[in-house]
């Protein structure tokens, strides 16, 4: 089904719990991700017999790829499982990868420096965004925190009470991004699914959401972009929808079901808004970036599953520089690519 289901939820009942973990892992070897050709599983539950059928194959239907970059390595410039990436307004990158090194490279992936997050044992941050002063905001997921850094890799502060369900208390935190007014809005997943908004002094303002598939419960919120009217976009990964809020946590409106198709989403890990009328967001599942009109309706998508130039393996996010490129964090493939859409 093409085009985007503002309102409508992709499904009624909740899945047992068998069936998510069918789901889960079918997209985890499905998605792994072989080359072109994506198997569409179908799960058939019967007398403990799982089959998966039909195989559709994918292709880019828009977009044209510039410049492929990056290797697999833990030196300088090299990436190990990259997962989060933001842009500055002098179009440099900054890259988290699972060694906890945060790197800074230029539009056209030359290294500028390294840092490394102070603690990581627990795991490595999911999240990075830029704020209105220019500083890098970082998602430290297991440590329940929100990181600031200036451009050169000094930490200057932190967001968050400690690990917990109560106000200004954090799970694990996904994405960090600010309000034209200062305010920042922390997504959680985990035990709480939820988005949490601090004053820009870190203060504890509000948090909404809960776990579910329902209008306004999430999933995994992986990935949060705002808008020019200070809505809040946020990516409900494992629900395969987008939901947007106001500023005090009211749900606006919603689209996408789960599915290969154009207009479906399978895990959108992330997603950038071009301030002209379109949302480009990032599959991890289906391999691919699509751009939508802000109502849902698709337009189209770039990528196909595979490791050769122009293919994605399991990409988790992507950003939008000022002469309009995307550039995306190609995960499994240890590397970033460029593309016009």
């Amino acid at each position: 089904m093409s085009g985007g289901i503002i309102g409508e939820l992709r499904g009624g009942a909740l899945q047992s719990d068998y069936m998510t973990w069918i789901r889960q892992n079918v997209s985890s070897c499905v998605n792994g991700c072989e080359p072109i050709v994506r198997c569409c599983a179908v799960a058939v539950l019967a007398v403990g017999v799982l089959t998966l059928a039909g195989c559709d194959k994918q292709t880019s239907t828009i977009g044209t790829l510039e410049k492929v970059w990056g290797r697999r390595g833990v030196s300088d410039g090299r990436f190990q499982k990259p997962r989060a990436m933001a842009i500055d307004r002098q179009d440099r990158l900054y890259i988290v990868d699972m060694t906890a090194r945060i790197q800074a490279f230029d539009a056209d992936g030359n290294f500028i420096r390294a840092w490394q997050t102070p603690v990581h044992e627990n795991g490595r941050p999911t999240g990075l965004s830029i704020d209105r002063e220019g500083n890098l905001a970082v998602a430290d997921t297991h440590y329940n925190q929100v990181l600031f850094y200036s451009p050169e890799g000094e930490l200057l502060r932190k967001i968050g009470y400690g690990h917990g369900p109560g106000p200004g208390e954090l799970g694990l935190v996904t994405d960090v991004v600010e309000d034209s007014a200062g305010n920042y809005y922390v997504a959680e997943y985990g035990e709480l699914d939820r988005v949490t908004k601090f004053t820009h002094d870190g203060q504890f303002v509000l948090q909404w959401g809960e776990h579910g598939e329902e209008p306004g419960q999430f999933s995994r919120p992986q990935g949060l972009e705002i808008d020019d009217q200070d809505r809040v976009w946020v990516a409900d990964s494992a629900n395969h929808r987008i939901q947007v809020f106001d500023s005090q946590g009211k749900l606006l409106f919603l689209w996408g079901e789960e599915g290969p198709g154009l207009g479906q989403l399978e895990y959108p890990y992330n997603l950038v808004l071009d301030g002209q009328g379109n949302v480009y967001v990032c599959e991890l599942g289906n391999c691919r970036i699509q751009k939508f009109t802000l109502d849902g309706h698709s337009l189209g998508a770039w990528g196909t599953a595979g490791d050769a130039d122009g293919q994605l393996n399991r990409p988790w996010a992507l950003v939008r520089d000022s002469q309009g490129r995307i550039h995306v964090l190609d995960t499994e493939n240890h590397r970033v690519q460029r593309v016009r859409m």
